[in-house]
């Protein structure tokens, strides 16, 4: 009866998945309360899984990771990504090259996320289609992440259910042996083939990109910043998307238009006009600061940007922005006001604000919630991902970086505890707020690992583990235990492809190492075949979270994926499945 109701269960989850109805977490979780239900498994057996190191270790580094991106310890290396790449294969050596590494020890959609809009960026500015560039990118984050252990969350669930049956858990670079070759494989590859088989398209948000507000802003140069010293081109101030400099004030004079070879000095100030988000990248660059006139008090405390649309009968109607004693009044700055499609060119402490107008408002975190229910305003919103980067701090993030994954490698302590010493480490040394620490968390990825773990379990107790294996067995007979092993790699790969990862490695897991244990071998080419398979997702944009995330800024259709991610994906199992028996015998 366990037998038929766990097959049940898990199938109706997997068609769940594959109709995208409902959210992978709740779908997993589902099924685990069903299998509590039924009488399948116990509560303790069923909920144990979110007690596991693994479910704390991927907490940890998405707290450290969060820390990491928070000071901006990132963006330096990514600036430098296109700094001097002249054509589409030099920039995607760059790209893919940078996104494999810093995935091999980061949460790879992070990684992505930081990397994507400089990816558009730069792309715009080449006047090349980003579907050139953006799956290339998601492909080396995915390799990249199988490289070492912490490098995907996918590792950390393997390596938590070998520890669960009495086995050894994977070194901190035990997996390199198969991962850097995959990982130099898909670079080569989306490098000198992908500009040929992937498309040009543009995305939606290009397409409607010249109706959004555009603003004025004025910001200044001010040391420390790397940009003083550089030209405009040099600086990656030149063809910005969606921004434009208009002209550059210094002591000698006025310099309108910019050339790309003006250099840049400390106290210019740079008039661009462009669209929020854009500005909100522009807002990021070290050194480049709202002006001391109209610019928010220096200190401690943290400034976003806010749009807030003013009312009728609001105080500030009828005056000037300065006259008003705006700073004093909501201790916030005016940047930029944006008026019924046309931008406001004045001095922003001359402007006069009327009925309906868009300020563009520096202020601190809070703002929004303060003045929300203000009749001052119609509307008060956050500017998403406009906090500044805490680049004082960034030195220190890098250090907690560093020793999570020394302290992992060198095996002096538990995996887990290095990495929760990390998530405590940033925190006390305010590398990230506590507040923002707990967004960093991706709870729903948390929710599939714990509850995965938990079908794990299922799978193994009700007997469809070892069916299946017959079936595997069977199957691959004929060639022994490289044929299962092969049988085993192609089932987790196929699954990996229409539902999470992590789920598929948990699934398949407990039916690879009953295989082994029925061929009577060594157990552990199957737990590194699963890892290996559940990670390089690449035929289909379901696969991997990556994978949607540039989906719809690089314009894709399903079609794109399958056209370069299906031959890549199998040139990758061959790889996997010629090494693995190599490096872990039988």
């Amino acid at each position: 009866m366990e037998f038929w109701l766990t097959i049940s269960i898990l199938g109706l989850m997997i068609v769940g998945l594959l109709q995208e109805r409902l959210s992978p977490d709740t779908l997993v979780f589902g099924a685990l309360v069903l299998l509590m239900l039924t009488g399948v498994l116990e509560p303790q057996e069923a909920l144990g899984g979110f007690a596991s190191p693994t479910v704390f270790t991927v907490l940890a580094l998405f707290i450290v990771a969060g820390a990491v991106r928070y000071t901006g310890a990132l963006e330096g290396i990514s600036r430098r990504v296109f700094g001097v790449a002249g054509n589409l294969k030099a920039a995607l050596l760059r790209l893919t090259g940078t996104a494999t590494l810093a995935s091999a020890f980061l949460n790879n959609t992070p990684i992505v996320a930081v990397l994507l809009p400089m990816t558009v960026g730069w792309a715009k500015r080449m006047q090349v289609s980003p579907s050139k560039l953006l799956i290339p990118l998601s492909y080396a984050a995915v390799a990249g992440g199988v490289c070492t252990l912490i490098g995907t969350s996918t590792n950390l669930v393997v390596n938590g259910l070998m520890e669960g049956r009495g086995m050894d858990g994977l070194g901190m670079f035990e997996l390199s042996w198969v991962g850097v070759p995959c990982a130099l494989v898909t670079i080569a590859v989306v490098t000198l083939v992908g500009p040929r088989l992937l498309p040009e398209r543009v995305d939606v948000l290009s397409q409607v990109g010249e109706q959004e507000r555009r603003y004025l802003v004025e910001l200044e140069l001010t040391e420390p910043s790397p940009l003083i010293g550089q030209t405009i081109e040099g600086a990656g101030l030149r063809h910005l998307p969606g921004l434009f400099l208009v002209r550059i004030d210094r002591v000698s004079g006025t310099i309108s238009p910019v050339g790309p070879g003006e250099r840049l000095a400390r106290g210019d100030r740079l008039t661009f006009a462009g669209v929020v988000d854009t500005i909100v990248d522009l807002k990021k660059f070290r050194g480049l600061v709202s002006p001391d006139e109209d610019g928010p008090p220096r200190g401690d405390q943290l400034w976003s940007l806010h749009e807030a649309v003013v009312a009728d009968g609001s105080p500030l109607v009828g005056q000037s922005i300065r006259d008003s004693g705006f700073r004093g009044r909501y201790n916030a700055a005016v940047i930029a006001v944006h008026r019924h499609g046309e931008r406001v060119e004045s001095k922003i402490g001359d402007i006069v604000p009327r009925p309906g107008d868009v300020l563009l408002i520096e202020a601190p975190v809070g703002f929004a919630r303060s003045f929300r229910n203000s009749t001052d305003f119609y509307l008060v919103s956050e500017v998403e991902g406009s906090l500044p980067p805490m680049y004082n701090r960034s030195g220190w993030a890098s250090l907690i970086l560093a020793s999570v994954v020394l302290l992992a490698a060198s095996g002096l302590v538990p995996v887990v505890l290095a990495a929760l010493a990390g998530a405590a480490a940033a925190v006390v040394v305010r590398c990230i707020p506590p507040g923002d620490a707990r967004g960093a968390i991706d709870f729903s990825v948390l929710a599939v690992i714990g509850a995965s773990l938990g079908l794990a379990r299922a799978l193994e107790k009700s007997g469809v583990a070892a069916a299946i294996a017959d079936m595997l067995v069977e199957v691959g007979r004929g060639l022994g235990p490289i044929g299962v092993l092969g049988a085993v790699y192609l089932t987790t790969m196929l699954l990996t492809e229409v539902i999470s990862n992590n789920a598929a490695a948990a699934l398949v897991f407990p039916i690879g190492i009953a295989a082994a244990l029925q061929m009577d071998v060594d157990p552990r080419p199957f737990a590194i075949a699963v890892a290996v398979a559940a990670s390089l997702s690449l035929a289909t944009p379901l696969g991997y979270q990556t994978n949607l995330m540039v989906y719809g800024p690089g314009g894709y259709r399903f079609s794109d994926f399958l056209r370069i991610g299906a031959p890549l994906q199998l040139i990758l199992a061959t790889i996997a499945l010629v090494t693995i028996p190599l490096v872990w015998s039988f």
